[in-house]
């Protein structure tokens, strides 16, 4: 085993969920059902993961564990330590003490030091084939004509596809956006400009949005490298929307960029 994992992948795709699964194997019980001793979840603070949590985290680390093999911790949304918490947790890396196993748990990799990624045994997660989100949902007894819609909609992500699962109005939710989307795309600029405006005021709302978003041009920008005919956009446009749409949710949900200016940015390149 290594002393630290970096796991990395779009979000919804099962990074913390194997991290988790990882950690009850090691430990032989169901960490979710009570606070275990020997485990520890960091998570951001305002967008942000300070040093004091990580100076935290190493001083349980280096501790001798309580009734598990290992000490273990989990540092979701890595990319939000900020440069002091990345320099702390740096040291920690260098020179691993005890009985301790790192995960850290990540959308945008390349917001860590370098320093910090060469020191993690690295495991990069794509989207699932639509066959095994498929497989999985038939051993869930769901209807063929649900099924299909989960599928389609999921965009390859497990997670979501549990979220639809269970919760079919997000499902219905997702479909609403695809059809606001498409009457964005054919609105003038004071219409979006109008619903950034909107959709700025709620954040969730706003992150399920452009999740949605990228999800609906990647689909375009995937036919168009198949040549499949569609007359509106460009390989190259299509390539700059997907990226801008990565870089405003990253933006949004990373820092106090003002959400309305940045969506507006945003449709002004649709």
């Amino acid at each position: 085993m290594s002393h630290a994992y970096l796991f990395s992948g779009p979000e919804k795709i099962g990074k913390r969920t194997l991290a988790v699964e990882f950690t009850k194997k090691l430990f032989k019980e169901n960490i979710t059902k009570k606070q275990h001793p020997d485990f520890i979840l960091i998570e951001p603070q305002k967008k942000e993961i300070q040093i004091s949590q990580i100076r935290e985290c190493i001083w349980k680390l280096s501790l001798t564990p309580s009734v598990a093999p290992f000490k273990i911790a989990i540092i979701n949304d890595a990319h939000c330590l900020n440069a002091e918490a990345q320099n702390s947790l740096l040291k920690t890396l260098e020179e691993p003490k005890g009985q301790a196993v790192l995960f850290l748990i990540t959308d945008y990799p390349e917001r860590l030091f370098p320093t910090i990624l060469s020191r993690c045994q690295t495991l990069k997660f794509y989207p699932v084939k639509k066959e095994e989100i498929e497989n999985y949902l038939k051993n869930q007894k769901i209807a063929q004509n649900k099924i299909e819609e989960i599928v389609k909609n999921s965009a390859g992500k497990p997670g979501l596809a549990i979220d639809f699962l269970l919760n079919p109005d997000k499902l219905k939710t997702q479909k609403e956006k695809i059809s606001d989307l498409v009457k964005i795309l054919d609105s003038d600029l004071a219409y979006r400009f109008q619903y950034a405006n909107d959709l700025s005021r709620e954040p969730q709302n706003l992150k399920d949005a452009l999740s949605v978003w990228l999800a609906y041009f990647r689909d375009i920008l995937i036919s168009n490298v198949a040549h499949i005919s569609q007359k509106k956009y460009s390989f190259d446009k299509l390539r700059d929307i997907t990226k801008l749409i990565q870089e405003t949710n990253f933006l949004i949900s990373t820092t106090n960029v003002n959400p309305r200016l940045a969506l507006e940015i945003l449709m002004m390149e649709f």
